[in-house]
């Protein structure tokens, strides 16, 4: 079973690979072919309005981007996830979630460019401060909103059923401190067999949720450890920790783009930033930072995953129970216990399995 995981996490890493350097060669042939000026132009003859101008436009190259992609993206959401008998949702089922998916990201990312658009052309000298305020209030409302008006989209979502872990799950919160508001549980089933539970939420949509493939499979005392470690997250203030970290991020890639992009311009000739042929460009400088900030990340994540499994462990004293947990994951999700030093540096944002055991077996 280890190598069978990890003939799956390697392959799914391989893939991200391939799909990162594709989207780059992508981004790169749409800017030096002239193709992203000619669709500016195209556009501007039909004389659009600024807003729906960039809206077609980022449509365009967003449907470009979904078809040309599609072969690598069906072969890793979906062959991949079967041959490894890791889901068993209908292909009629994966392309409807495709489509819900899709208008959900356009109209999220749509908001985002045209408030880009709108606040490089009012603020000239600090704009990289401004859209980075924005942008960081957007993600906080978001990740409000994700629980009650994302989540529903994709999974039936009903209050949980079994009253006695339900209980123990308010207790749990109680002993750490915790507001929880509900507990509630989705059909992840129906698309995926991997295992999972999330404390998810801000404020009044703040909530625990259980997949049906952990509930039904993993023992009451198992169920009560993933989630104290997932409230040890929230008594440590890791939510407003990694906020910060994004922020700094969010800031520190659009100033790299404000003191750069006048040189980046003239090598695929284009006038302006504010031209919205330039947003391809600015796509890329999202994933080249993405790319040298990802390590980053990641480290701190995995920080603070270690520490919220310290404080699991402290308030269930229950560390038989973190180990088999562990292990069931483990199998369920085809993780790579033992991961090569660089994929642990690039790709993991949690600890390992195997270290997480041995930091169990140590407490």
């Amino acid at each position: 079973m280890a190598s069978r995981g990890k003939q799956y996490s390697n392959t799914k890493y391989s893939l991200s690979i391939i799909d990162t350097f594709y989207t780059i060669t992508l981004l790169l042939i749409i800017l030096g072919s002239g193709f992203s000026l000619f669709l500016e132009t195209l556009l501007k003859n039909i004389n659009l309005s600024a807003g729906l101008l960039i809206s077609v436009f980022f449509l365009v190259i967003s449907l470009l981007y979904y078809l040309l992609n599609l072969p690598l993206n069906f072969y890793s959401s979906y062959i991949l996830e079967h041959k490894f008998n890791l889901s068993k949702q209908k292909a009629k089922d994966w392309w409807i979630d495709q489509l819900k998916s899709g208008v959900l990201a356009y109209v999220i990312s749509l908001i985002l460019v045209l408030a880009f658009y709108w606040i490089l052309n009012r603020f000239s000298n600090c704009w990289w401060f401004v859209i980075s305020i924005f942008w960081i209030f957007f993600s906080v409302i978001l990740a409000k909103l994700t629980p009650v008006l994302i989540i529903p989209l994709f999974f039936k979502y009903k209050k949980l059923d079994d009253e006695f872990l339900r209980q123990r799950i308010f207790n749990l919160a109680c002993k750490m401190q915790i507001k929880l508001m509900d507990v509630f549980q989705i059909d992840l089933s129906k698309k995926t067999l991997k295992a999972n539970a999330a404390f998810t939420g801000l404020g009044r949509t703040r909530r625990v949720i259980l997949a049906d493939t952990l509930k039904d499979k993993y023992s009451y005392d198992e169920i009560e450890v993933i989630l104290a470690h997932e409230f040890a997250h929230y008594r440590l203030k890791h939510i407003m920790k990694l906020i910060l970290v994004n922020s700094l991020v969010t800031l520190g890639l659009f100033f790299v783009i404000f003191k750069t992009s006048g040189y980046c311009l003239t090598i695929f000739k284009l006038s302006f930033l504010s031209q919205v042929a330039s947003l391809p460009l600015v796509f890329l400088y999202f994933i080249l930072f993405g790319i040298i900030t990802q390590p980053l990340e990641a480290y701190i994540s995995r920080r603070f995953e270690k520490e919220a499994d310290k404080l699991a462990l402290k308030t269930t004293q229950n560390k038989e129970a973190f180990i088999s947990l562990m292990d069931k994951l483990a199998v369920q999700n085809l993780a790579d216990r033992t991961p090569h030093p660089l994929i642990k540096f690039f790709f993991f944002d949690h600890p390992p399995i195997d270290e997480r055991i041995k930091t169990a077996k140590s407490y």
